[in-house]
């Protein structure tokens, strides 16, 4: 009676390896994420080191390990989470009035030129006001707290949305512009379907701007004038000299703004997706 020996590398055993196509395919993938992390890690292993082997004082810069098991105890007692609300809130109120009112009216002067050409120098004006200058006559007005606090984001959000808005709706293609116009189409329909459409890189790119400024100003007005908030946390770790709870709002603040400018380009790829990708 013959035996029959079974071949290791047959059967399933042999179907459970990964064809050499989708091996390539995964680090393709991969390729990427380990690009853009390199730099990161490298950045974060200097700090936990330089503290430990003396290169920088870690009274004032202590190892980053240590920062996140504060940020972490933090986090436990329930006391991050309420300020990180709080901060998020006002953040998000200046913004969403930025955009309710910088997109309508970038939309009006991109779209109507005589308009643009009458309100250009008092926009100019408005915009090269240093907000900072503005905060006292803020306070006069709201009074410290939260409606302070939106207002001086609002005046530094409102700004890159309504630039990034009148340039993406005066500056799109004049070939798309004369063929929808060939085709038969109103200024109301060539405003909804063409330029608008192509206009929206250019007012994300303004949003994204304008969220980066909008975390700036959190920073500075809850510092001022508020008793809450992740500015007001540093500033109020910096009294206290509690050095790693500073640096843990420092990287909640970075993190928020990363997260923030994610949700932006997410909103772009969604809005744009009728837009062909010209690189190989």
């Amino acid at each position: 009676m013959a035996i029959e020996t079974v071949d290791p590398h047959d059967g399933w055993m042999s179907n459970s390896r990964l064809p050499d196509g989708a091996v390539a395919g995964t680090l393709r993938l991969l390729e990427p994420v380990f690009r853009n992390c390199l730099a990161i890690a490298l950045f974060l292993l200097l700090w936990e080191l330089a503290p430990r082997v003396g290169l920088i004082n870690r009274t004032f810069l202590p190892p980053f390990s240590e920062i996140i098991v504060k940020g972490v105890e933090y986090a436990w007692s329930g006391q991050l989470l309420p300020q990180i609300l709080v901060s998020v809130g006002r953040a998000a109120g200046g913004f969403s009035l930025g955009v309710v009112t910088a997109v309508p009216l970038g939309i009006l002067l991109g779209w109507y030129r005589p308009l643009e050409a009458y309100l250009n120098p008092l926009l100019q004006l408005l915009r090269q006001t240093n907000p900072v200058s503005l905060f006292p006559a803020f306070i006069l007005f709201f009074g410290i707290g939260y409606f302070t606090n939106v207002a001086i984001i609002y005046w530094v959000v409102v700004w890159p949305i309504l630039l990034g808005t009148t340039s993406g709706v005066r500056y799109v293609d004049p070939l798309l512009v004369k063929y929808a116009r060939s085709v038969g189409l109103s200024d109301w329909q060539l405003l909804l379907k063409v330029v608008l459409p192509s206009s929206v890189p250019s007012i994300i790119t303004g949003m994204r701007l304008a969220v980066t400024y909008s975390f700036l100003m959190l920073v500075v007005s809850e510092m001022v004038g508020a008793s809450s908030g992740l500015g007001y946390m540093i500033v109020n770790a910096q009294y206290l000299l509690s050095i790693h709870l500073l640096y843990v709002g420092v990287i909640v603040l970075a993190l928020l703004g990363i997260a923030s400018n994610w949700l932006l380009v997410g909103l772009e790829r969604r809005l744009t997706s009728w837009k062909q990708d010209i690189n190989p």
